[in-house]
């Protein structure tokens, strides 16, 4: 296999794995939310839980600033795992209509028996729906990528899988996955309870995950 495509290949199965959606927010039940902590899990290619905060600037339209940890269920804490610092800012608000832009900054890390990988990427979303007090239900799309990867390679890798790999940083032209699909919300009183679901495909719409799909349960508590 050329390094090209190995290069290719074990990016896109790395990003897949470690992925999972983004906090979901009742955009018509935050007058008065300056802060929300939030968990998640959920099957995104494996089994991962995610906990997030986030924080409502003081500006003219609503925009919260947020982090994000999120890992695989039943992996040593340290050897995967992914994290996100942005933002989600609601850029149109029609009544019960809301729409609203969501931009990360990602690094990841994945390690196996072969290979260890250190990624920094980018994630832009967007969703337009329709909220209520006590519920909310919308459309979202998104893509992921993955724009820089460092590459350290096992001595088992080199001695059974391929002698000539070298290790290092990589900038590959593709290495990106759009995502597609639905979330939906209950709150009652501080707290929303949500559901994300959808479709993962790679950025040349051709390759998908064996499990394409995305599921994700949240809640979020507001103070």
């Amino acid at each position: 296999m050329k390094q090209s495509k190995y290069i290719l290949l074990v990016l896109s199965l790395f990003i897949l794995s470690n992925a999972l959606r983004a906090q979901s927010i009742n955009w018509n039940n935050i007058e008065t939310t300056k802060h929300i902590a939030h968990a998640s899990f959920g099957l995104d290619y494996s089994v991962a839980y995610s906990l997030g905060y986030a924080y409502k600037l003081d500006s003219k339209i609503p925009i919260f600033v947020n982090a994000n940890f999120s890992k695989p269920a039943g992996e040593t804490i340290i050897d995967d795992f992914k994290t996100k610092i942005g933002a989600q800012v609601l850029l149109l608000n029609q009544n019960s209509f809301k729409a609203a832009i969501i931009f990360n900054g990602i690094y990841r890390k994945y390690e196996n028996d072969f290979v260890r990988l250190q990624n920094f990427g980018s994630e832009l979303k967007g969703n337009i729906g329709y909220y209520k007090k006590s519920w909310f239900i919308a459309a979202d799309v998104g893509f992921d990528k993955a724009i820089v990867t460092h590459f350290k390679h096992s001595d088992k890798f080199k001695k059974d899988v391929y002698a000539e790999v070298k290790d290092g940083w990589y900038e590959p032209a593709t290495g990106g996955n759009f995502n597609y699909g639905g979330q939906a919300g209950f709150s009652i009183s501080k707290f929303d309870l949500t559901l994300s679901i959808g479709k993962v495909i790679a950025q040349d719409f051709k390759s998908e995950p064996e499990l394409p799909f995305y599921l994700s349960l949240g809640l979020n508590v507001r103070f």
